[in-house]
């Protein structure tokens, strides 16, 4: 960690706990709303509640990004959604807890994370030298694998028939520390000159656009990221109500299900670390494309084998898979964006890729009501694939090519 730098060391461990935090709270809600209501919709709607935000502000958090001190932005988000789940907490103490309430806390929580997270992919290229970013990116993916799922998960699923109250306290407190570890990051982390800030943000914002739109390679992976998310959001939506429960097809406890996102943790942490070395050997492009496509005809194994003795292996496989992808694309991002465009072009990238998440959770809950929950997961996974199919071909001319940034910025951003 040392060869990446003081100021990446204290990014790093504000990551580690702010993801440990969004570990427990991604877990606990559904679970907890499963405690309030078996109805697929009303579950589904946490799901639509914690990505909504994305689809609402990613633009205009992007822009800020760009204008503002990324640091400054992260603590301040860091601080908001502390003081929002330490009130939720009260109440939850208080057994005021309802399921409207718990929608709210969700989707506060959802806004605050738009503007930390995409701060964060910003801000990584500023604390690395260039050649060192998909490194970087590999330790910051396994440091969100083990807070949100290796750890964060399990311990949700424990507290949930404990404890509700510290669902929404300890992520509080996480989130309050990891604000502060970013003042230990030296200097500013503001852009040199940032001429945009002298106009209206919808001039950022539709610059950003225009660039995104514009350059071919990011365009195909925006759409295709687009649509994986929307359907995997229909899919994870109604999967606890697969999975959890007498009435569910697996008959899992809370405590096991969080033990799924432990093995997903498991592979996800494997894959953050070897996604560099895989496209080493396949390259960018066809590594994250080959990720795309065994992600999503492992969605088919739970439905095939409702088994917990199949579902934690396909989950160690959805973990290495899912994270080697990730890590790659970012840093594909990272490379191709210029740095005064990073923080809009990423937002607009996560509009495209993120905005369809709370429709496909909505989605996904109202066709579990009326033609079933494994209706929902073949046909998400049915969308996966027709959206890796539609990346493969927009992307067969650069397929085979390594990625470097001066040629292919200067070769593909203005084409079509």
């Amino acid at each position: 960690m040392s060869r990446l730098g003081r100021s990446f060391s204290f990014l790093w461990s504000s990551t580690a706990l702010s993801n440990l935090a969004d570990g427990v709270l991604k877990i606990g809600a559904p679970l907890l709303a499963v405690s309030m209501t078996r109805s697929p919709t009303l579950v589904s709607l946490v799901g639509a509640a914690a990505t909504l935000p994305w689809l609402l502000l990613a633009l205009h958090a992007g822009a800020i990004a760009d204008r503002a001190d990324r640091r400054r932005v992260m603590a301040v988000a860091n601080a908001a959604r502390a003081a929002i789940l330490a009130a939720v907490a009260l109440l939850a103490a208080l057994g005021r807890l309802d399921l409207w309430v718990l929608l709210v806390a969700v989707l506060a929580a959802g806004v605050t994370e738009v503007f930390a997270d995409l701060s964060a992919q910003s801000i990584l290229p500023m604390t690395v030298t260039a050649d060192r970013i998909t490194k970087a990116n590999g330790r910051v993916s396994s440091a969100q694998m083990i807070g949100n799922d290796f750890i964060g998960a399990p311990v949700a699923g424990l507290l949930v028939g404990v404890l509700p109250a510290v669902v929404f306290g300890a992520p509080a407190l996480l989130y309050a520390a990891a604000g502060l570890l970013l003042l230990g990051m030296r200097g500013t982390y503001r852009l040199p000159d940032p001429g945009s800030a002298r106009g209206p943000l919808r001039r950022d914002i539709g610059e950003a656009l225009r660039y995104l739109w514009s350059h071919r390679v990011l365009r195909s992976l925006a759409i295709s990221a687009g649509l994986l998310n929307l359907a995997n959001a229909a899919y994870f939506a109604v999967f606890v109500l697969w999975a959890v429960g007498d009435g569910s097809m697996m008959g899992l406890e809370p405590g096991e299900y969080g033990l799924m996102t432990t093995a997903f943790a498991v592979g996800a942490v494997f894959g953050s670390v070897l996604a560099g070395r895989a496209a080493g050997i396949f390259g960018d492009f066809r590594t994250v494309v080959g990720a795309w496509l065994v992600s999503s005809l492992l969605l088919l194994a739970p439905v095939i084998m409702p088994s917990p003795w199949a579902l934690y292996p396909t989950a160690v496989l959805w973990g290495l898979v899912g994270a080697g992808g990730n890590v790659l694309v970012i840093a594909i991002r990272q490379r191709l964006i210029p740095a005064e465009l990073l923080g809009r072009v990423n937002s607009a990238y996560r509009l495209l890729g993120m905005g369809g998440m709370p429709l496909g959770a909505a989605l996904g809950g109202v066709v579990a009501e009326f033609a079933g929950i494994a209706a929902v997961l073949l046909g998400a996974a049915g969308v996966c694939l027709a959206a890796v199919g539609l990346v493969w071909r927009a992307l067969s001319e650069r397929i085979s090519k390594p990625l470097t940034s001066a040629p292919i910025l200067s070769d593909i951003s203005g084409s079509r």
